[in-house]
């Protein structure tokens, strides 16, 4: 490693030391416990909340260690409760370009990450307004399996939907062309919020024009709504179809949304959803709905 290199990874190293200082575990759903030696986050702690092995991570604060991904980097960030800033110094430090607002590696606001993770008793997760999937608590993980692994076009669940006969797989077949229906003039709404310069959603929209013929007939209805909050019939796989109400609450831009579900009334989709946690997460059968 050049010298360059060398001093900045040792700046990376001890930036994640002070940001993990000043994080009390409560400002992240940990317990906080009464015998802590050391203030704010223990390096363990961060590792867990970002996916990381704890001798990885150790390896990142001494500022030795492998160049830290993309997703890494976005994982870190949102641990450590980052403001946008911070996040875009901590790409910085990594020696990687910072990611245009919108893709997987997309920086969550911390406050819609301190809701998510108060959420404990029911599925809930942060998506963008192309349905890339940002980051889910245990219970979403469970009810719709882990969303957040995709990368480049396959990332927007929309995208799936439309070239993926598998992303079908978790709603009833009866109600595929309804679902198609609402994607598309959800996606419209949000497309039409984005400004000319837009280099994500518009590339989007073509290559989804020239894979579909479905997205392509839809998309020449105009048809343009948000989706503010739906009622979902999921087909899990150990637990069969479970009826929700899917909610879910915008950032102020528009380009995030909280959505947690709950049960519908008048279901036994309650103790469905209880169930969950004892159910566990598990591999899906496909790639799940937002």
């Amino acid at each position: 490693m050049d010298p360059m290199g060398a001093a900045k990874y040792t700046e990376l190293g001890a930036f994640l030391r002070s940001r993990r200082e000043r994080v009390r575990p409560a400002d992240v759903g940990l317990p906080t416990g009464p015998r802590r030696r050391v203030p704010g986050l223990r390096r363990e702690e961060v590792a867990q909340l970002a996916g990381a092995s704890v001798d990885y991570y150790n390896e990142l604060e001494r500022g030795a260690g492998s160049q830290p991904s993309e997703q890494m980097i976005a994982a870190l960030a949102r641990a450590l409760r980052l403001s946008g800033d911070e996040r875009d110094h901590l790409f910085h430090l990594a020696g990687r370009p910072v990611p245009v607002q919108g893709g997987a590696a997309s920086h969550v606001h911390p406050g819609m990450l301190d809701l998510l993770h108060r959420l404990t008793s029911t599925p809930a997760q942060v998506i963008t307004d192309l349905h890339v999937t940002l980051v889910q608590n245990p219970l979403a993980v469970a009810l719709l399996g882990d969303q957040c692994g995709f990368r480049g076009p396959r990332a927007s669940f929309v995208h799936r939907w439309f070239t993926e006969p598998e992303a079908r797989l978790l709603y009833p077949e009866a109600e595929h062309e309804t679902q198609s229906r609402a994607f598309v003039a959800d996606l419209r709404a949000a497309v039409a919020r984005r400004d000319a310069t837009d280099t994500e959603a518009r590339p989007m929209i073509r290559s989804l024009l020239a894979l579909s013929p479905e997205f392509a007939a839809l998309w020449a209805d105009h048809e343009v709504a948000f989706r503010r909050d739906d009622r979902k019939r999921i087909d899990h796989p150990t637990l069969g179809v479970i009826e929700v109400n899917c909610l879910n609450l915008f950032s102020e831009d528009g380009r995030q949304r909280l959505l947690w579900f709950t049960p519908a009334v008048g279901t036994d989709s309650a103790a469905l959803l209880e169930l969950l946690a004892v159910v566990g997460t598990q591999e899906i059968a496909g790639p799940a709905p937002h």
